[in-house]
C-alpha cells in the first residue's frame, strides 16, 4: 500500500470513529433518524477504507456495496452476517432519509449500535492484517 493510501485509510477509519461516536451521542438524545443515519454512514467509512486498503472504490454507495459483497462477503473473509447487517443498514439510512411517516424503534437502533460497534472493530482488524 502506497503512503498516500495509507493516509486515506487512516482517515476513512477516524472518520468511522467519529461518525460512530456521534451515533451514540444522537441515540442517547433521542435523536433515532439522525442516529441511524450516522450508524450507516460509520459502516460505510469503515468498508471504503477497507476497499481503499484492497486497491478497489466506488463513487456510489450502491457500487461500495457490490464490492464489499462481491470481495469480501462471496469469497469468505468477512462473515455473511457482516454482510447482510450492512445491506440491513444501507436500506434504513435510505428509508430513514427519504420516506414519510416512518419511525425507528429505541430498541432496535440500540441493538444495531451495538452490531455497528462490532462491524467496525471487525473489519478494521482485518485492514490492519492486511
Amino acid at each position: 500500500m502506497t503512503e498516500e493510501t495509507k493516509t486515506l485509510v487512516d482517515y476513512r477509519l477516524k472518520r468511522a470513529e467519529e461518525t460512530f461516536d456521534d451515533a451514540r451521542i444522537l441515540f442517547h438524545n433521542d435523536k433515532l433518524f439522525s442516529c441511524v443515519n450516522r450508524i450507516y454512514y460509520s459502516m460505510f467509512y469503515v468498508v471504503n477504507a477497507l476497499l481503499l486498503a484492497k486497491g478497489m472504490s466506488s463513487a456510489k454507495h450502491s457500487g461500495v456495496l457490490s464490492l464489499f459483497n462481491k470481495e469480501f462477503i462471496n469469497k469468505g473473509i468477512v462473515p455473511k452476517k457482516l454482510g447482510k447487517f450492512y445491506a440491513e443498514m444501507f436500506e434504513h439510512r435510505q428509508k430513514g432519509d427519504y420516506k414519510d411517516l416512518l419511525k425507528f424503534e429505541k430498541s432496535d437502533v440500540a441493538t444495531w449500535l451495538k452490531q455497528t460497534e462490532n462491524f467496525v472493530a471487525e473489519l478494521k482488524k482485518l485492514i490492519e492484517s492486511l
